[in-house]
């Protein structure tokens, strides 16, 4: 089996990570795995001080053979379908509507198949017009972290559009923008992800890992990932539902060790990265029939 994977991504977010930790996985397992991705790209850098076989992104190593291609972003998804000479499976991990212009309707019309980042994603898929069975969902899997001890920050993901640094300010929450997640993870007493709009939310498993306990949006595919107050707390998005869970879970120590003790068996069970690995590897062969 030879799979050829397709990232344009320019900086390292969680959809980036997951390729690594999918290509790593697989190279392990004895798949042969090539990535393209792009040239002076952080994805490309950590490729290569991995050891992973990777190249830039451009015609020749679109249009080298394979017997199956995984496109892992919207871009990737163009140049898979336009250019590759195998089929082609697409991760979709964004909770918008796939857009209904004449490009959008080309590019879903010609994979092969799709893989969903949740359930979530998966509806809205369907509810656009793919098909189905087209459409198989594999949540993110993370690392195992060691466990957070005298943490004292309140961490939240860098800011975005989708999760603008406005809704900690509103809530009077004092928070540190992580820069590296996973090494930041080492100082945090909390974990608050706050966001209009999420697939899934790596960031959250990833703090779930690292036994930090998590206040997140009850939006998109968090609710997958955190069962309100039994693996975290869910809250929305209004200033004094979320100050009010911070104020909780600062004056409750005992329910926070409950929580991400909770979160982190969560992990353990349900999102790792073997567990991936494996739902990944599950679809390949059932669409090459091996």
């Amino acid at each position: 089996m030879r799979i050829l994977h397709i990232d344009s991504g320019r900086e390292m977010r969680g959809g980036q990570w997951q390729v690594l930790r999918l290509m790593e996985g697989l190279c392990a397992a004895g798949v042969e795995s090539r990535l393209a991705a792009r040239a002076g790209g952080t994805l490309c850098a950590k490729a290569r001080e991995c050891g992973l076989p990777v190249a830039p992104l451009q015609f020749a190593a679109v249009r080298a053979p394979a017997d199956l291609v995984h496109a892992h972003d919207a871009r990737a998804h163009a140049w898979a379908v336009a250019l590759a000479r195998a089929p082609v499976v697409v991760s979709r991990r964004v909770a918008f509507p796939i857009g209904g212009g004449v490009l959008s309707r080309w590019k879903y019309r010609r994979a092969t198949h799709y893989i969903a980042v949740s359930q979530y994603v998966r509806r809205l898929m369907v509810e656009r017009g793919i098909p189905e069975e087209k459409i198989s969902v594999v949540y993110d899997g993370v690392p195992l972290l060691p466990a957070v001890t005298g943490g004292a920050r309140v961490l939240a993901p860098p800011p975005t559009r989708d999760k603008p640094a406005e809704f900690y300010q509103q809530a009077g929450i004092e928070v540190f923008f992580a820069e590296n997640l996973e090494a930041d993870l080492k100082t945090a007493s909390l974990f608050v992800y706050l966001s209009m709009s999420e697939g899934l939310g790596s960031a959250v498993l990833l703090a779930m890992s690292a036994g930090v306990p998590v206040i997140a949006s009850n939006t998109g595919g968090i609710p997958e990932i955190i069962r309100h107050e039994e693996n975290g707390l869910l809250v929305d998005d209004r200033p004094e539902s979320v100050a009010a869970a911070v104020r909780r879970l600062r004056g409750d120590p005992a329910l926070a060790r409950r929580l991400a003790d909770a979160g982190r068996r969560t992990v353990i069970e349900r999102f790792s990265v073997d567990t991936m690995l494996r739902d990944t590897l599950a679809v390949y062969r059932r669409l090459l029939g091996c």
